[in-house]
């Protein structure tokens, strides 16, 4: 079982995550994040004034999935967040060691 995490622009939260209903997967965190990567934010214009924006708005979205699922979903979320333009976001992806949900005592790939 992996972790997928991503970090993806905004406005492609919908797409992603019709994207990998779609594919089966149930279930997933979403956080509203800030950050900056190789584009070290941008300058803005308010009032007049000029500054600048380092750190950029994010949604982290983290998804659980079978290790069978992982290239497809790895796929479907890279797929999905695309616009082709810089600060697209990254797909990190991590080892689950253990698995349980609390209401039924399932575990592992049937507590998914």
């Amino acid at each position: 079982m992996k972790l997928i995490t991503a970090v993806i622009k905004p406005f492609k939260l919908d797409d992603v995550r019709e994207a990998l209903t779609t594919l089966g997967l149930e279930g997933m965190t979403v956080s509203e994040v800030k950050g900056f990567g190789r584009q070290k934010g941008h300058t803005e214009i308010y009032r007049g004034a000029e500054y600048a924006v380092t750190f950029v708005p994010k949604i982290k979205i983290e998804v659980a999935v079978p290790s069978a699922k992982l290239d497809d979903a790895v796929a479907t979320v890279a797929k999905a967040a695309k616009t082709g333009q810089i600060g697209d976001g990254k797909i990190f992806v991590t080892p689950i060691e253990h698995t349980l949900r609390i209401r039924t005592g399932e575990s592992d790939d049937a507590a998914l």
